[in-house]
């Protein structure tokens, strides 16, 4: 039974916290078994409802996770049972439920594949040649990676419903079209491997920064990114942005220790004791860029993205770093994918090397971008360019802006604290 003093309302959050943990579990798990990967998510959204249905009053079992899985096993049992087309993997299902009723399945153990990672194997399955790029991302990050819809959508700037609709027109198509779990080989891998390492890329980029909830980073998801970044570079040595990208999470997950406060509140990069950033994984960081380089890659996505902040990395104060040199990386990245998002960060970094003023023009020019409405980091730089120029109360009214579009809690938090700081000085 609960005790008394835990209500519902907790029970519920530690359901959710449990299931953001085990999702990615236990479709790896359901899909091995049942080689059908929509299939393996529709019985962990059961699994789900399970909990919260029996959690709230029989209270959190010791093992949630083996919970979870032998309610999702018994759900595929009963599918079986009654599906006579899949009566030949009845047997093999009710026994491996009888040995591993209480066990989680061993997703380390190395397959007998190219991939030889369960997680990541899942995600090349997602990320299908049939589908669309974006289709395939958004698949993969909402029912592998566990990321909600809203989280997928910011990642994307796109309307939610956008994306909900993407990710039902690619199950549909996964289902109709009976493509099942398998594993690409050969050239096969080598088609899906950019949609593979855009799935990871948003992974790290959630975790970094988180879009919703109560705290600024998800540490688990970056841990997660970097795990399936190192693998990824074992799966695909000679793909220069395969090196880029692992580069780039790495000399940005050196950053962490710095990136908040000992209440969790975000700490802004020109803030940071660069003391704590982690030189060891800055070291890891070059040695993979330097090896996308070699490779002919120097000019790739991630690779510009991971020399932009290796410039940060070579600075040993704020002062030091070469804005101008980070202007423009952004320029060749802007002129290698068109992204409003890479103009607004090269704004900021024009600001640095050449005034706000001359910022601020790049900014205003994207205030009409459509995908930027409700971005809430626009108006967040538009602030921060308007209080070096002095025009205090208009960055005021820009960090409140920002601060009412922001979905993070301490983001907003940090924004709003912002806008107040102005309203003094403008007195």
């Amino acid at each position: 039974m609960v005790p008394a003093a835990v209500t519902a309302a907790d029970i519920n959050r530690t359901i959710l916290a449990v299931w953001r943990i085990e999702q990615p579990r236990l479709i790896t798990g359901l899909s091995r078994m049942l080689r059908d990967v929509s299939l393996a998510e529709d019985l962990t959204q059961e699994a789900l409802v399970a909990a919260l249905e029996h959690w709230p009053v029989t209270g959190v079992p010791e093992k949630p996770g083996a919970w979870l899985m032998a309610t999702a096993k018994r759900r595929a049992f009963d599918h079986l049972r009654h599906n006579r087309m899949l009566a030949r993997k009845h047997d093999v299902i009710a026994r491996d439920l009888a040995q591993e009723q209480e066990a989680m399945p061993d997703l380390d153990a190395a397959l007998d594949d190219d991939i030889g990672d369960e997680l990541l194997r899942l995600i090349f399955t997602a990320c299908h040649p049939r589908l669309s790029r974006e289709a395939r991302a958004a698949l993969a990050l909402k029912m592998i990676c566990g990321l909600t819809t809203e989280e997928i959508a910011r990642a994307f700037l796109q309307p939610e419903p956008t994306i909900a609709q993407r990710i039902v027109r690619a199950k549909r198509t996964l289902s109709e079209s009976g493509l099942g779990y398998e594993t690409p080989r050969g050239e096969e891998l080598s088609e899906r491997l950019a949609s593979v390492l855009e799935v990871v890329y948003l992974i790290f980029n959630e975790g970094y920064t988180a879009a919703r909830g109560d705290e600024w980073l998800r540490p688990q998801l970056c841990n997660e990114a970097l795990r399936m970044g190192r693998v990824l570079v074992g799966v695909a040595p000679q793909e220069p942005e395969a090196h880029g990208l692992l580069g780039l999470m790495e000399l940005n997950a050196s950053r962490t220790a710095a990136r908040t406060d000992e209440a969790g509140d975000p700490v802004l990069l020109m803030d940071q004791n660069r003391a704590r950033w982690d030189q060891l994984q800055i070291r890891r960081g070059l040695k993979a860029l330097d090896r996308a380089r070699e490779l002919g890659g120097a000019g790739g996505f991630y690779a510009l993205q991971a020399a932009i902040v290796a410039c940060h990395a070579a600075a040993g104060t704020p002062g030091e770093t070469d804005w101008r040199h980070i202007a423009g990386l952004y320029a060749e990245l802007a002129a290698l994918v068109r992204s409003p998002v890479i103009e607004l960060n090269r704004a900021v970094a024009v600001g640095m090397a050449d005034g706000p003023q001359a910022a601020l023009a790049i900014v205003d020019r994207l205030a009409d971008e459509p995908a930027l409405k409700s971005y809430h980091l626009l108006p967040s730089v538009r602030g921060d360019l308007l209080q070096k120029l002095g025009h205090f109360e208009e960055a005021r009214a820009a960090f409140e802006v920002a601060a009412e579009l922001a979905g993070n809690a301490r983001e907003r938090a940090l924004l709003r604290r912002r806008a107040a700081e102005m309203a003094n000085v403008s007195r």
